[in-house]
């Protein structure tokens, strides 16, 4: 049997292996790549325009804070992006109330760096705890259902967290560590917002085996009329600087002793196992292909450099095999069920239960009209 040939992006190093939204040109040039590059000077502002865009949105965040407890909030992973925005705002003399998801997952190089973290800004600073019990057994109906976001629990906790923290205190201003420098390039498919209750609910009623009453969620209708009612404003200031990684790692090691913890995405043991295991073994999906060719777009890495790391292997067996154990552990999965799981057919969200988008549209009309008004 002749299998395809992958096509890779002779700009960047995307490649067709499991994209099926991926498109080249007459120069092999990839869409990613090619939206991209037309977002700098419209979404990333490395140079002069971006300082004083920095500035007026300092003094936007400043103003908003006066009599208030807080000028903004941050979420923190104990990872590079929102690790380094903190240290920012502590430059930028701002009053941040921080905020990290203790999932059970931290790894101990990710403790120990947000403990610095936080004892160097002094930020106030606030850990939620989702129940372990429902959590994890969550997280395990995810795996079980198939699907390539499991870490949509994750995220869909923090952020309600997030949400009512901003309206206890009355914050206006969430600064996000997402970024155009490191994160420009993301592949489309394979993936699924974090918002949609109905189907963290439906995945759960299907392959869970505990109630989820217990966990804080905010879906997508919830959020919109929080952000609209409160006028809440996400804003990612690493859009505005020339946001360089290694720079910012060396900054943080001067600043803290902030210590490196490997690759995107893992300063936590569940996100380094979706990342390097769950998304390659299940979905053909090597993470790194975006990572890199985002950093390609910015400046920060050659083609040639790129795919010189892509050549290296995925992980560490030896590591892996200990993250491997302790998801087990945590998820309660005994050998024959995980081999169950990761050799089960794969699944998209989309197959269960959705919002219903078209109600949804409707329904952000009628909060616009009103709060408008």
């Amino acid at each position: 049997m002749k299998l395809n040939k992958i096509r890779r992006c002779t700009r960047c190093i995307m490649d067709d292996s499991s994209d099926k939204t991926i498109q080249f040109d007459q120069n092999g040039h990839c869409n990613y790549c090619s939206t991209a590059f037309k977002q700098i000077g419209k979404v990333y502002f490395p140079g002069k325009e971006g300082e004083e865009k920095l500035e007026r949105l300092l003094q936007q965040v400043k103003i908003s804070g006066k009599g208030k407890k807080y000028d903004c909030i941050m979420g923190i992973s104990g990872g590079l992006d929102s690790s380094y925005l903190a240290y920012l705002g502590h430059k930028w003399g701002l009053r941040v109330l921080a905020v990290h998801i203790d999932d059970g997952f931290d790894t101990e190089i990710s403790k120990a760096n947000l403990a610095k973290l936080i004892k160097a800004t002094r930020f106030d600073y606030e850990v939620v705890k989702p129940d372990a019990v429902q959590f994890n057994a969550l997280t395990k109906a995810y795996m079980k259902a198939g699907v390539p976001n499991i870490a949509i629990p994750q995220d869909n906790v923090l952020f309600a967290f997030l949400y009512e923290k901003m309206k206890e205190y009355k914050i206006r201003y969430f600064l996000a560590g997402g970024n155009f420098a490191l994160e420009c390039i993301l592949q489309k498919g394979n993936t699924y917002k974090a918002n949609d209750v109905v189907n963290i609910k439906d995945i759960n009623r299907r392959f869970g085996s505990q109630p989820i009453n217990k966990l804080r969620f905010i879906s997508t209708i919830k959020r919109e009329v929080d952000s609209r009612i409160f006028n809440i404003k996400t804003v990612r200031p690493l859009n505005l600087i020339d946001y360089n990684r290694d720079r910012a790692f060396k900054e943080l090691y001067d600043f803290c002793q902030f210590e490196y913890y490997g690759r995107k995405h893992l300063e936590n043991i569940l996100t380094a196992f979706i990342q390097l295991y769950w998304f390659p073994k299940k979905f053909g999906v090597d993470k790194r292909t975006s990572h890199l060719s985002s950093m390609i777009v910015s400046g920060q890495m050659t083609r040639e450099e790129a795919l010189s790391e892509l050549g290296e292997p995925l992980y560490d067996e030896k590591k892996m095999a200990e993250y491997i154990s302790f998801v087990k552990e945590k998820l309660e999965l005994d050998d024959k069920e995980f081999n169950k799981i990761m050799l089960a057919p794969v699944h998209m969200h989309q197959e269960y239960k959705v919002e219903d988008s078209s109600v949804l549209y409707q329904i952000f009309r009628s909060i616009h009209k009103i709060v408008d008004r």
